[in-house]
């Protein structure tokens, strides 16, 4: 197996989800920091321009969005596994829950005033995260503080009604669902704790992340962002599984595609479209740094659309 590199920054909690998984399944791995904010050159000679943190990068293979990350994952390392066979599409959809609605909430009531100010404290680096991120909402407006607390709060219930009699979300061992209901959360405590004592209303809720903070990041060493784009140019795409064509669009294998996220940070990556599987898009793209790289994005969450200007 090649190297796993992870493109990411410390107080992203999608990364946080990954890096946990990494550690869960004692997996080696690459550490490439990117910026927090756009301009991300040395991404996007990998992506093609998908910005969203983290990428897990193998060779000269690029897959964007950590739904598919995982399931990569998984494919590398299947035990211990993330998807129990009692729950599979339980933990799926309790995970999507996590990474949309309780990460919306979250994120809502982290970033009201208190919580941006502690983040960053210098004003204009506050102004200029925030202009960047709300670029990647398109402009829409956060929920307001006070509904945010609200809905967070009634989250942290019903997620420490299911640990009243047993240690992870789904029963006695970790699943998806434990990952990706818990980096929301992670921010709260550790990115800005002025505003962590809502945690506290929940003690099951604290002692579950405690439990899951102690699994730690596994084993991984430092790469620099020029180091992973020489990896990507010296490797050779992973020969693509033997899956049928799954074609909804009417938009046929090698044809000039652009793949963008459904909502947030919708900045589109433009390639040939070699793959469109049960679960998955892949585009072949070529970059002046990185050389021929394959670009996999999940089908959940992306659109896929003709480049009518290629």
């Amino acid at each position: 197996m090649s190297t796993l590199i992870l493109h990411h920054y410390p107080q992203s909690p999608f990364a946080e989800k990954i890096r946990l998984i990494l550690g869960y399944k004692q997996l080696a791995w690459q550490s490439v920091l990117a910026p927090m904010i756009m301009p991300k050159p040395d991404l996007t000679a990998l992506t093609g321009g998908y910005r969203r943190i983290p990428v897990l990068q193998i060779g000269a293979d690029i897959y964007c969005d950590t739904a598919l990350i995982c399931d990569v994952l998984e494919h590398i390392a299947p035990q211990p596994s993330l998807y129990p066979e009692a729950h599979k599409g339980l933990a799926r959809v309790l995970a999507q829950w996590g990474d949309s609605s309780l990460f919306q909430a979250a994120m809502a009531y982290n970033f009201q005033p208190a919580g941006a100010q502690s983040m960053f404290p210098d004003v204009e680096q506050l102004k200029i995260f925030g202009a960047d991120r709300a670029a990647m909402r398109n402009n829409a407006p956060r929920m307001p503080p006070a509904d945010a607390t609200a809905m967070y709060l009634s989250y942290l219930r019903r997620i420490a009604t299911m640990l009243e009699h047993q240690p992870w979300l789904l029963g006695e061992q970790p699943s998806i669902a434990d990952f990706a209901v818990y980096h929301s959360l992670w921010f709260t405590r550790h990115q800005v704790p002025v505003l962590a004592g809502l945690l506290e209303s929940t003690p099951a809720v604290g002692a579950w992340m405690d439990r899951l903070a102690a699994i730690g990041h596994g084993s991984f060493t430092r790469m620099t962002a020029q180091e992973a784009i020489a990896v990507a140019q010296a490797s050779t795409p992973a020969e693509l599984p033997s899956e049928p064509h799954q074609d909804y669009h009417g938009i046929a294998l090698g044809s000039p595609v652009t793949i963008s996220a459904e909502s947030f940070g919708q900045e589109p990556t433009s390639g040939v479209l070699i793959a469109a599987t049960r679960t998955r898009y892949t585009l072949r793209r070529e970059d002046e740094r990185a050389g021929v790289v394959h670009v996999h994005f999940p089908r959940v969450g992306f659109l896929l659309k003709k480049d009518e200007s290629a």
